[in-house]
């Protein structure tokens, strides 16, 4: 392999797919909405927020050199070069940073024409028809289209706006977030008058814990449930840990809110988390921690109660 200096590589990195595209290959770049924008070859591929996703294969990147190289399928040092080769002989004009960071732009990706593929995921994990339906019907779930089929979760501000997405891979461990998505609105289902707020790790575990209050003969929408945007990690110095934006936001948005049950993954890492949030949250509210009582999460749990078999694909966020 052709030794390249790591200064080399590192000027090939700086340069964003935007930059890229408007100073060399202009023709290749279609404007989509406002300041996002797609290629000519792959309308699936949104450039936006100074990232760029293609949704139809489900991977992304920041730079023109992660493009060439998962997009173009170009080798490594054949990248770098044509990258500084352009901006040696044309040096590339940067659009000017605005003194105010744009809104955020969701980039969802194509919805399936039908969710069957999604559905049945989802029912073999254990998860209530009535609850999936409700749920597509509600635009918090859809199957993304393309060649790639995932399940796709919404989480939406007070208003109804999509603010968030995260894909979950159907028959893969492929997960990922949607460009341009707020943590600050994951994944929830608000309750029309409740002063509980039940907070979960993933989607998942929040549907799997309503289908199990509903197996219970119970109203699996008397309470506020959340999901957050990821695992929560605190800091080494609990009393230092910033409480997640999610969370944060919702009890910003839900003032009636005054009990918080943690029902995190009943793990190191999520007893950890349990006790960082007990440790952070204001006095105001009475939080508790409630694990599930068989497996590590609550799909474990609602998996064992309707005798279905628990299956841990191997997680990628990577290329498929």
């Amino acid at each position: 392999m052709p030794y390249i200096p790591p200064e080399v590589v590192a000027e090939a990195k700086e340069m964003d797919l935007l930059t890229y595209l408007k100073n060399y290959e202009p023709g290749e770049l279609v404007r989509f909405s406002g300041d996002t924008y797609c290629t000519r070859e792959h309308d699936s591929l949104k450039i936006s927020n100074g990232k760029w996703c293609w949704f139809s294969r489900g991977i992304g990147g920041r730079t023109a050199l992660d493009y060439l190289i998962k997009v173009k399928e170009l080798p490594f040092t054949e990248a770098v070069e044509r990258i500084v080769g352009h901006a040696a002989v044309q040096p590339p004009v940067y659009a000017p940073t605005p003194k105010k960071p744009a809104e955020k732009v969701l980039l969802l990706p194509q919805v399936s024409w039908c969710a069957t593929h999604a559905v049945s995921y989802l029912t073999g994990r254990g998860i209530d028809s009535e609850l999936i339906d409700f749920c597509i019907s509600t635009g918090r779930l859809y199957e993304s289209g393309g060649r790639y089929h995932n399940v796709v979760f919404v989480g939406h501000d007070r208003s109804g706006k999509a603010r968030y997405a995260n894909l979950r891979g159907i028959g893969s461990g492929f997960k990922g977030e949607c460009n341009g998505s707020d943590k600050r609105f994951a994944f929830n289902i608000p309750a029309e008058n409740s002063e509980i707020l039940h907070l979960f790790e993933s989607a998942i575990d929040l549907l799997s814990f309503a289908t199990i209050r509903k197996l219970n003969g119970m109203d699996w929408r008397k309470d506020h449930l959340l999901s957050l945007a990821g695992v929560y990690q605190p800091r080494e110095k609990i009393e230092e840990s910033a409480i997640p934006l999610a969370l944060t936001q919702y009890l910003s948005d839900h003032p009636e809110i005054r009990y918080i049950v943690l029902r995190l993954d009943n793990d190191r890492a999520g007893r950890m988390a349990a006790k960082a949030l007990m440790t952070v949250l204001p006095k105001d509210y009475t939080v508790s921690a409630r694990f599930p009582p068989w497996g590590k999460d609550y799909n474990d749990y609602l998996c064992h109660c309707l005798g279905l078999a628990i299956t841990r694909p191997k997680e990628r966020n990577q290329e498929r």
